[in-house]
C-alpha cells in the first residue's frame, strides 16, 4: 500500500515537493492543483492528475491521503482547515498560517480526526542544523551566550508576506530546535523601500530563557545572497553556511573569559583584564543530503508510524507567536514585545 498525495500550490517550492514525493516509494502522486493550468506543464512528467481546484484534492473518499500545501500564505488556514476537516493527513509550508489562533485551531482539527499535522521547517531536517545541535547537546560549545542570524539576497520580493515571516520565520525554528527552547520577548524594526506595508528589511531580536539573545537580519535587498547562522557558546563559537554545502560548519576553538580575583587590581586597568583564547578553526565532517527530501520522508514516515512529526503543529504554534510578538514590535518602534503562547 502507498500513501496518495495530493499537492495544492505549484509555484517556487511546489515542483520540489512534487519530486520528492513522486521519488519515494511509499507513496504516488494522486493529484496536483494550481489555479494557473499553464503550471502543469511543471509536472506533467509525473503523470498524475492536475486540476485548478482545491476542492478536488481536500475532497473525502478521492484517492487523496496526505494534502501537502505550497500557497501563499493567505491561503493556508481555509486549505488547510479542509483538509483537515476531510480527514487528510496534513504537510504545510511555513509559516503554517497567519495568526497563532489559526494554528490552534488546525492543531485542534487534527487532533480531533486522528491525523497528522507537519509544518515545512525544512531547516530542522538539515544535516548542518542538526549537527550543530548535537555539539550543543554534547557540551562542545559550552554554554551558548548568543546567536546571530543572516539571510539575505536580491529579491525575489513578496506581497503575501513580508521579510520576517518569509526568512526569519527558517531562523526562529532553527533557535527553538538548537536551544530546545523557545523565546520569551521580540523585538524589531524594519523597513518598507519596495511596497507599502510591506517590510523588505526586518532586524530582529528574540530573547530566550538564561538570557540567551538570538538576532537576525532578514533583506531582499542585499546584493549577494548569504545563508549564515553565528552560535558563540563560552567554550567555542561556530559558523553555519548553507552556502557551503560540502564543509557548511566551522568550528572556532576560541572565547573571552574574565581574569580570576586574583590576578584582578582594583582601581586599575588590570581590574577588568579578560582572557582571550584564539585557537584554531576546525571544519566537522557533515553528510550531505537534500533536507526538503528528508523533510518528505519524515513526513510519510510519520503518517505511516503514527509518530509526532519534528515540526509539529506545536513547534509551528512557537514559531508564529515569536513572529507576531516581533511584527507587533516593528509597529511600536521596535519596543520589546513578550511572546504569548
Amino acid at each position: 500500500m502507498t500513501l496518495g498525495i495530493g499537492i495544492i500550490g505549484i509555484g517556487h517550492w511546489g515542483p520540489n515537493l512534487a519530486r520528492n514525493f513522486y521519488e519515494n516509494p511509499a507513496t504516488r502522486l494522486e493529484m496536483i492543483c494550481d489555479l494557473s493550468a499553464e503550471k502543469a506543464s511543471k509536472i506533467l512528467k509525473y503523470g498524475t492528475k492536475f486540476t485548478t481546484d482545491p476542492g478536488e484534492v481536500t475532497a473525502r473518499d478521492n484517492g487523496v491521503d496526505a494534502v501537502v500545501i505550497a500557497t501563499p500564505l493567505s491561503t493556508h488556514f481555509e486549505l488547510a482547515r479542509e483538509a483537515l476537516r476531510n480527514g487528510k493527513h496534513l504537510l504545510v509550508e511555513k509559516p503554517a498560517a497567519a495568526t497563532s489562533g489559526e494554528v490552534r485551531e488546525l492543531i485542534r482539527l487534527s487532533e480531533n480526526a486522528g491525523v497528522t499535522f507537519m509544518v515545512g521547517h525544512v531547516f530542522l531536517y538539515n544535516n548542518g542544523i542538526r549537527h550543530i545541535r548535537k555539539l550543543i547537546e554534547a557540551g562542545e560549545l559550552g554554554r551558548i551566550l548568543f546567536i546571530h542570524g543572516q539571510r539575505t539576497n536580491l529579491g525575489p520580493v513578496r506581497r503575501d508576506a513580508d521579510a520576517l515571516w518569509d526568512l526569519t520565520t527558517h531562523d526562529i525554528a532553527i533557535c527553538n530546535y538548537l536551544l530546545d527552547s523557545r523565546p520569551e520577548a521580540a523585538s524589531a524594526i524594519g523597513s518598507c523601500l519596495l511596497n507599502p506595508g510591506v517590510a523588505d528589511v526586518v532586524s530582529s531580536s528574540f530573547l530566550y530563557p538564561d538570557g540567551v539573545k538570538c538576532e537576525f537580519l532578514a533583506s531582499w535587498l542585499h546584493p549577494c545572497k548569504v545563508r549564515q547562522l553565528t552560535v558563540v557558546g563560552d567554550r567555542k563559537m561556530l559558523l553555519w553556511d548553507d552556502m557551503q554545502p560540502t564543509a557548511p560548519i566551522r568550528l572556532y576553538d576560541k572565547n573571552i573569559t574574565r581574569g580570576r580575583q586574583g590576578e584582578q587590581i582594583d582601581g586599575t586597568l588590570a581590574e577588568f583584564q579578560f582572557h582571550i583564547q584564539d585557537g584554531e578553526a576546525t571544519l566537522p565532517a557533515v553528510t550531505a543530503g537534500e533536507p526538503l527530501r528528508a523533510e518528505c520522508a519524515h513526513f510519510v514516515e510519520c503518517v505511516l508510524n503514527h509518530a509526532r512529526p519534528l515540526s509539529n503543529g506545536q513547534n509551528a504554534l512557537e514559531v508564529i507567536a515569536a513572529l507576531e510578538a516581533a511584527t507587533d514590535s516593528m509597529r511600536n518602534r521596535a519596543v520589546i514585545t513578550p511572546v504569548s503562547y
